[in-house]
């Protein structure tokens, strides 16, 4: 049975909203839903929030569920380093769609950082984040794939991630199966786990479902299961 990536990553949304500006961007929907911030292309750090990782026990968090990490200013990185450099408990995950706006030198062995690609004329995003984030471990979320990747050059890499449009645009817009198995396969050939999100269980069948974590996300369900609620 596949599972939901929510539950395996929570999002811990130290910053919102973005400058990308995504047409199909559910957080901005989101954010003027439910009025979380007056201009979603103004970017607010919620240092507040800071607090949440000092949780003892272990979590996988994304923090960048309601931003783009190109979006953060130099001050906010270096608080959340700190902050994240003091609780080795946790994993946390960072994604951007500009990492030709980055320049970040991160030692951290819990940090992972990414992009998000969508379709082949972004590849250059995964060749960036290489070369503007020096850090221990990559990953990149291929979601919502648009097109065929072809061959993707994922050496560095520690994870994907590929999902599909979701919401009323699906029914136009989808990933075909083709475009997953060819990912799955080129990074099975440098044995880099490969996460397919639930919302390929319509496209790509239960059975066929593959849904895999790096081994520092794995230790830490493998942690959660030994706490009492």
């Amino acid at each position: 049975m596949s599972v939901c990536i929510k539950d395996l990553i929570q999002n811990m949304n130290l910053v919102i909203g973005c400058t990308v500006g995504c047409s199909y961007c559910y957080a901005r929907n989101n954010v003027k839903r439910y009025h979380m911030i007056a201009d979603f292309s103004q970017p607010e750090f919620f240092p507040n929030k800071l607090r949440l990782m000092e949780k003892p026990k272990p979590q996988n968090f994304l923090l960048t569920g309601m931003s783009d990490l190109s979006g953060w200013k130099p001050e906010w990185c270096e608080q959340v380093f700190a902050k994240i450099a003091e609780n080795p408990q946790h994993q946390f995950l960072f994604l951007s769609k500009r990492p030709d706006l980055l320049d970040i030198d991160c030692d951290l062995d819990n940090a992972w950082f990414g992009v998000t690609v969508t379709r082949r004329s972004e590849l250059w995003r995964v060749y960036a984040l290489r070369e503007n984030v020096r850090a221990r471990h990559y990953h990149a979320t291929f979601e919502p794939l648009f097109d065929d990747p072809g061959e993707v050059d994922l050496h560095g890499v520690d994870w994907i991630v590929i999902g599909t449009m979701t919401g009323a645009q699906s029914k136009k817009i989808h990933t075909e199966p083709a475009w997953a198995y060819s990912l799955m396969e080129q990074a099975h050939t440098l044995d880099i786990p490969v996460f397919w999100k639930e919302d390929l269980v319509p496209i790509m069948g239960e059975e066929q479902m593959i849904q895999e974590l790096p081994t520092a996300f794995n230790r830490v369900l493998e942690e959660q299961k030994t706490w009492h609620k």
